[in-house]
Parts: C-alpha cells; structure tokens; sequence
C-alpha cells in the first residue's frame, strides 16, 4: 500500500461496491424510483474513484487499481480508454484544446460554423449546466464512441480489443441485473446514465478556455456533499498541479496554499456549485467554439 493512510480509498470504494450491489441486486422491497435515484449518486462515486485510481492509488501496483475498479457498473465509457484519454488530458499547455485535448467540449471554429443549425443549437444548450446534465451522457458517449472509431480505423489496435471486452462486460452486467438483480434493466441504464450527468456537475466548470494555460483549471472552495461525490475535485486546479496527490489530502493542501493557487490560476474560483447552478443553469458558460487565438484546423477528429 502506498502510504498508511490509503486505507480510506480502500474502503470507499469497498462502500460503494457494497451500495451499488444492494440497489442492483438487493432491496427488492424498495420502490424502483427509490433505488435509481440512490443507484445514481453511487455510480458518479465509483467514477470518481476510477479516476483516483488511475492515478495511481491506492497501491503502487497499476495493474491491481486497474482490475479493482473497471467493473463497468457506470456502463457508458471502457474504464481502460477512459484512463488513457484522462492522461493525455493531463498535459497541461493542451487543456481545452480541441484537438489534444480528449476532454475538450470545445470545437475548432471552423469546424463551429460548418456545423447544421440544430446541431449548434444542442451544442449550445450542452453548454449550460441543465443541459450538460441531461444532454451531456448522450452528446459525450455518442463523441467518443465517434473518435474512438476514427482513431481505431487509423490504425489504433487496442481501441476495437477494450471496447469488444466492455460490451462483452455490459452485457453479462445486463444479464445479471434482468435475471438475479432487483431492478428492470431499463430503469439501471437511467440510473447510469444520470450518473454519468451527475459527473458532468463536477466536469462542466473544472476548466475554462483562456490563454495563460495555468489558469484553465477552477477552484471551487465550499465543501459539502458534491466535493465528497467528487472526491474533492472541485479543488481542480490542485489537482492538475499535483495529480498524484491523495484525494483526502488536497482541501487540507489547498488552504495551506490557497493564495499561491489562486494567483497561480488567475482567480478562477467559485464558492460553491450553488453559485455555479445560478449563474450557468440556463446560461451557456462559454462559446463552444474555442475562443483562444492561434486555434487552427489541423489533422484528427472535429466532431
């Protein structure tokens, strides 16, 4: 184990297994409305801790964060592809690029303004907090299955051999649920699905598109149920100085330095996600096309 203290990754992940298998194959008397509505907030949980895992904990060994946490109980996204692009996201001058950057929601402008009318408008509607909720799964999952067919037909190996096991993994996981869970199949795509827009709360302000590339990444200050669900990741900023640093650690590390990141970030905070939701509910936070000068149309996938 990495340090003594590790414990805590351990067992929060070993409490959300144990949720998730109660609400999916237990609690038969619960309503189902009850059990997707508590399935949802359990499986944003388990993707923030893949995302803690892949870099790097609890234990040393990769290989054995790996094998405990893709179980895709969060169905949409292969865990080991969702690794990967996290990774390449974390180079630090790319953020919000949106051709390196495989977390970017932004589009080359001129891939922007070639786009149809309606599908502007979606994108549009995307980038208001509501939309990035409801939206956000669909419009994400449909990009990436997108890109990761392009990049599997230029020549990319492993892309068709990950997805091939994940949809192998997603359908035994169905099978299970239709036949031994307690919970139709249909009503657990809901719960994964919102679960996924609950994760695009924390994702939809963690970044913003400006020149200086340190200051991209947001603070949120108040803690409360949200930063927990997300591991403390509206501390974004902290973490894309420090990936490797623990999840526990980082609120303490934050306010130890909290004027050194907040004049290394420019000042991008927030006090909460409550003022998040106010200012951005139904308001588009930025354009979609990157507004950042030099943006120039090169080789890969636009859309």
């Amino acid at each position: 184990m990495r340090n003594d203290a590790e414990w805590r990754t351990l067992l929060l992940a070993g409490v959300c297994y144990a949720v998730w298998l109660l609400l999916a194959f237990g609690w038969a008397d619960l309503p189902d409305i009850v059990r997707v509505l508590l399935l949802i907030p359990t499986i944003t949980l388990h993707s923030s801790l893949q995302h803690e895992f892949l870099h790097g904990h609890p234990f040393r060994n990769q290989k054995l964060n790996d094998l405990l946490i893709s179980p895709p109980i969060g169905v949409l996204v292969p865990y080991l592809r969702f690794k990967s692009c996290h990774l390449t996201h974390h180079i630090n001058e790319n953020i919000t690029d949106p051709y390196d950057d495989p977390e970017s929601y932004y589009l080359d402008r001129d891939v922007w303004v070639s786009l149809p009318g309606w599908l502007r408008s979606l994108l549009v509607a995307n980038n208001t907090l509501v939309g990035r909720v409801t939206l956000g799964p669909a419009l994400a999952t449909v990009g990436f299955m997108r890109s990761e067919f392009v990049r599997a037909k230029a020549g990319d190996a492993i892309i068709p051999k990950v997805w091939l096991r994940h949809f192998l993994a997603v359908g035994l996981l169905f099978w299970l649920v239709a036949n031994y869970g307690s919970l139709p199949p249909t009503a657990y795509f809901l719960a994964a699905y919102f679960g996924m827009g609950l994760l695009m709360v924390r994702s939809f302000i963690e970044h913003q598109a400006v020149e200086k590339a340190n200051q991209r990444s947001v603070i949120i200050e108040t803690r409360g149920p949200l930063s927990l669900l997300f591991l403390n990741n509206n501390f974004h900023s902290v973490h894309h100085a420090y990936p490797s640093l623990a999840w526990y650690r980082i609120p303490d590390f934050f306010r130890e330095n909290r004027d050194r990141f907040l004049r290394m970030n420019g000042g991008y905070r927030y006090e909460s996600y409550w003022e998040v939701f106010r200012r951005f509910a139904f308001r588009p936070k930025e354009p979609v096309a990157w507004p950042i000068e030099g943006n120039r149309k090169r080789r890969g996938d636009t859309t």
